[in-house]
């Protein structure tokens, strides 16, 4: 198949450092080129990819220090992206509702998978405007904010098999918490646990602006703990030896978390998971077998002392058998067959009950 594969600009294709979705669109046209399809990959000009590479912008626009507006960049890729579009079978888009409007006006199959959370209220307008528009949700739970979506297709994430491997040379002997410091995240119920357990923690993340002064406030006060080590943003070239020297990893998110990368990233490395039943959780860890899903901060410390229990082994074997890239590339290829079989979409305007649904978010909102 031609397939367009359109990624967000604010990292590139992979990241550098942080950076989920991004990652799993790397790792999506990586696979599908491997199974022999034409892919174009529509991203920022510093991404590194085998498929051919259409830069939208000259690099990725966390790192370009002149953007303020980071809308105007994606509304040219999406330009550039509908002036291309005939000259594929498919155009998937990882732009959550941005395309909804402007590609559904257009006959080459297309959609988009939802990386978000989805149970904003300032959502359901959207979704109930564009009914007809095909989306995937990355898990269940996502889809329980937004019923009214046209939800075409689950795929889990799904990480190279041999991207990320147990390091079974390293005796696990601290905590591990990885991603982003956030109040959501729960880098402070992390630490409280570490601390109750007698363990050390070791705290792979990354500060978004937004998230400064909760950080200066809460987790700064916090690190200057005995056994307490904040390391920053880390590279994938760094996961497997940080998460191989974990004994699990921790995951006390307060958020309905969409999917969680980092959980099955622990899990190709073969380290177990203690996460709060939030969101996907339940759906990725296997409770008793890759990790442990608790409601509490009591509970995770339980959790932490059975650790021991669990089989690390079992554990990169789960993720062999239920979160690979080759698994997620395949899952997507049904869903982009699927929308080819189906009637070509139509040039339209939108339906009444669109522009009943956008009068509603009028009254509700008092401004267009």
């Amino acid at each position: 198949m031609r397939i367009a594969q359109i990624a967000p600009l604010h990292e590139a294709v992979p990241p550098k450092l942080y950076g989920g979705t991004e990652r799993v669109v790397s790792y999506l046209t990586e696979e599908l080129v491997s199974l022999g399809h034409q892919v174009t990959l529509f991203a920022s000009g510093d991404s590194v990819t085998s498929a051919r590479l259409h830069a939208a912008w000259p690099r990725s626009l966390r790192l370009d220090p002149d953007i303020r507006d980071v809308i105007a960049p994606h509304m040219l890729m999406m330009e550039e992206v509908l002036r291309h579009a005939e000259d594929f079978d498919v155009l998937h888009f990882h732009l959550d509702y941005w395309p909804f409007s402007m590609f559904s006006r257009q006959t080459v199959p297309f959609v988009s998978t939802l990386h978000g959370r989805l149970d904003l209220p300032e959502l359901r307008p959207i979704f109930s405007a564009f009914r007809g528009v095909p989306v995937v949700s990355i898990s269940n739970a996502q889809r329980l904010g937004l019923p009214q979506a046209r939800f075409v297709a689950t795929v889990p994430h799904g990480i190279p098999e041999r991207r990320l491997e147990p390091r079974t040379s390293i005796a696990p002997t601290y905590l591990a918490f990885l991603g982003r410091i956030a109040p959501e995240k729960g880098p402070d119920r992390a630490i409280r646990i570490a601390r109750a357990c007698g363990i050390p923690l070791r705290i792979a993340a990354k500060v978004d602006k937004a998230d400064q002064h909760y950080f200066d406030a809460t987790i700064r006060p916090m690190l200057g703990s005995p056994g307490v080590e904040m390391i920053g943003e880390i590279s994938e070239r760094e996961k497997p030896a940080f998460l191989g020297g974990a004994k699990g990893l921790l995951m006390p998110i307060e958020w309905p978390e969409p999917f969680g990368l980092v959980m099955i990233e622990a899990m190709s490395c073969g380290t177990p998971v203690i996460a709060f039943d939030r969101g996907s959780v339940p759906e990725v860890v296997e409770d008793g077998v890759t990790g442990f899903v608790v409601e509490d901060e009591a509970a995770a410390i339980a959790a932490v002392r059975r650790l021991d229990r669990l089989d690390r082994g079992a554990v990169r074997l789960r993720f062999e058998q239920r979160f690979t890239a080759r698994r997620m590339a395949e899952d997507y290829l049904a869903t982009y067959l699927s929308l080819a079989a189906d009637e070509p979409p139509v040039m339209r305007q939108p339906s009444r009950a669109s522009k009943s649904a956008a009068a509603g978010a009028r009254s509700h909102s008092g401004t267009w």
